[in-house]
Parts: structure tokens; sequence; C-alpha cells
């Protein structure tokens, strides 16, 4: 068996794009299905595809290890996150064909399952539309969730921050949190991100005024990659620091775990090398008795790709989910999700388990958006 093409599908999702990558084989029926979704950065990644097509085709897809250093170690020039976030497509898509070649799940490849089903939470920033300013709306979105069986969520402040906010930002904070937290009681669990806005103080200060509020963790509350930042932040708190979703290679996250930075690391599938590289990120979080939660507001093929995952890997502890972003998303795969009192059940198809609907793809060809930027609640650039 030998590979014969690598192919992208950008789909438009709302907001950015969803990068889907296809490895064909000369296996007649047998090809795989991968994601590189990478925020607003269509073009870079789909590029970097591109650009590692002619790495491997003509190579036996079932050597995804070696494939796997072949991508992220040959080029002279690593690339950065764009590359990475290509590789991860081209990786998750061999081990689909190789599991489909088995026909097994996913998970059987990757040692087994070591639980029955995967923990969710829900993203409620997704749900909320254009209506995130006003603590409320969070609250009946926190709600609702609730209602469908989910018993964690997580909320951000609505408006971007400055790196030194003032005590209004940190009031308004604490008072969307504590509407949250009333809406649904003491037992759910409650996340709050920060989304790397802040300074070490600003976010020392917020966790302080949040602290009674019991927040399972405070994410990403400083810049990524300012290791010293962040150490200065879980030292000052008793909340669990969780961060990690914009970083892409095991250095990485070994900077943040021999720092004991954190309790929480958020590596994305999509990005931080696919299944391949994943799998050394929890190697390395397992040694250092750290949690991993996958960060994914991915499309539906990376979200299976980080179910399998959770499956499989023992310091596996909750999977971020979205599920209201367009109202397609079920209809893009042959099978999507099933989440039932806020646990999905082990897949049983053979490799990821799921298969782009063309039509559906086509309907909604990507944007190619521009890079975001983060805006004022008028929609004024912020004051840097």
């Amino acid at each position: 068996m030998r590979i014969s093409g690598v192919s992208t599908r950008v789909v438009d999702d709302g907001d950015r794009d969803w990068v889907f990558v296809r490895v064909e084989t000369d296996e007649p029926g047998l090809a795989g299905w991968g994601e590189a979704s990478l925020g607003w950065h269509t073009r870079a990644v789909v590029g970097a595809v591109g650009d590692l097509e002619p790495l491997i085709v003509g190579e036996d897809p079932r050597a995804v290890e070696r494939l796997w250093q072949t991508m992220t170690r040959a080029p002279f020039f690593k690339g950065g996150i764009a590359m990475m976030s290509a590789a991860s497509g081209i990786d998750q898509a061999l081990w689909d064909i190789k599991a489909k070649a088995l026909g097994v799940p996913l998970f059987e490849l990757l040692g087994g399952p070591v639980r029955e089903r995967v923990r969710t939470y829900v993203n409620l920033g997704s749900e909320l539309g254009g209506d995130g300013r006003h603590a409320e709306a969070w609250a009946d979105a926190a709600r609702a969730a609730c209602e469908d069986g989910f018993d964690a969520m997580k909320v951000y402040p609505a408006a971007p921050a400055r790196a030194l906010e003032g005590s209004s930002y940190v009031r308004r904070t604490e008072e969307l949190v504590r509407t949250v937290r009333e809406a649904v009681g003491d037992d759910a669990d409650v996340m709050v991100d920060l989304h790397g806005r802040t300074s070490p103080s600003t976010a020392i200060e917020i966790g302080r005024a949040l602290e009674p509020l019991r927040p399972w963790w405070l994410e990403e509350p400083c810049q990524p990659g300012n290791v010293e930042a962040t150490v200065e932040v879980a030292r000052a708190l008793p909340i669990p620091i969780a961060t990690g979703e914009r970083l892409a290679t095991g250095h990485e996250f070994r900077a943040y775990l021999d720092a004991r930075a954190c309790a929480v690391i958020q590596p994305n599938a999509c990005y931080c090398g696919g299944i391949s590289g994943f799998r050394r990120i929890a190697a390395l979080a397992e040694t250092a008795q750290t949690s991993i939660a996958p960060h994914n507001p991915n499309g539906p093929i990376g979200s299976m790709v980080s179910v399998h995952l959770a499956l499989a890997l023992p310091g596996f502890l909750i999977l971020e989910q979205v599920r209201n972003d367009v109202p397609w998303r079920s209809e893009i795969v042959d099978r999507p999700i099933e989440i039932t009192g806020g646990f999905v059940d082990a897949p049983t198809r053979p490799g990821i388990g799921v298969e782009i609907v063309e039509a559906v793809a086509a309907a909604h060809p990507g944007r190619s958006p521009a890079p975001h930027l983060h805006r004022a609640p008028d929609g004024s650039l912020l004051d840097w």
C-alpha cells in the first residue's frame, strides 16, 4: 500500500475555517481523514500541507511514526505552528488509514481504552451568539447545558482585556462567574478562561476575587510562552492553572511542566503534532503528575480524534466540546459525536469513525478569514 495523494477541504464554520486533510492510497476505497484547523490561519496551513505532500507521497501510510519523523524533523526550516498543524492533519489521516486497514477503532491502536466513556464540558462562549456581554446570558446558557446533562462548563470575560485592567473589569468578571455559579449550583464544575490577555498581577487579582466561587481552573492567565509569568500566578493562587492551547511542541510543554507552572495542560490534536505529537506530550504530563484536558474548539474530525485520545490516555481529565457553532455541524460527517449526559461513549467503527460528507462541505466553502483581532465591545481596536 502506498500514499497516492494529499488534499484539503476547507469549510466555513461561521467564524473561522475548518481545514480537513484527506490522504489517499492506491488501495481501492481506502483513504484517511484528519483535521488541521488553526483558527484564522487557513492559507498558511493549506500551503504547509502542500509543502509536506511531496515528503510522503509514494510511502507506506502504515509507517506512521517514520512519516511523522519525516514531517517534523526533515524540513530544514520547521515552519512554526502552521507546519505543525499541517503535519497534525496528515498524521491523524495516517492513523485513520492504519486503523481502517486493521478493522479496529483508532483507540485500540493507542493501547486500548482506560475508560469506557469520555466526560465533556461545554464552552459556553459558543452558545451565546452576540449576547456575550451580559452575565445573565451566560447563566441562561449554563442552565441549558445543565438541562442537557452537562455538569461542567467554561466561561470567559466578555470583553478582551489589556494587560493591566482596573477594578471595574475585575468586578464584572466576578459578577459573571458568580451569576453562572448561582445558576448551576455548587456541584457543577465552572472553569474561567482569560485567553492570555492579562498581566500576572491582574490575573492574580481576578483569581483572588473568584476564589470563593471555586473555579475548577483558571485558564491561560498570561500570554503563551511566558512560563515565568504563569508560574507567578500559579504560586499566588489556590486555583489550579490550565494552559497550553496555543503551544505546539513537546519542548514548549516541557518548559511549563518542569517549572510546575500549571495543574492542567491543554494540547490540541489539530496543531500539536496530531495523535503522534499528542501522545508524546501526554507522556511528559504523566511523569509530572499533570492532568490533560484537550483543547477542542475543533470541527468534527478533530473532536472525534480527541475522543479516541481521551479513551486511551490515563492522564485525561475532561474534553472541551463545542455544540452549536453552526446548525449543520452534525451533517458534515456521516456519524456525528453523540453526547449523553455529558459523556461520549467509545466509538465502534474502524479508524477515527467519521467520514466527511463531501456535498455538505462543498455547500459551505471556506472564506480564509483575516487573522483574528480582539476588539473592544464597541468594535474599535483595543488600546494596546
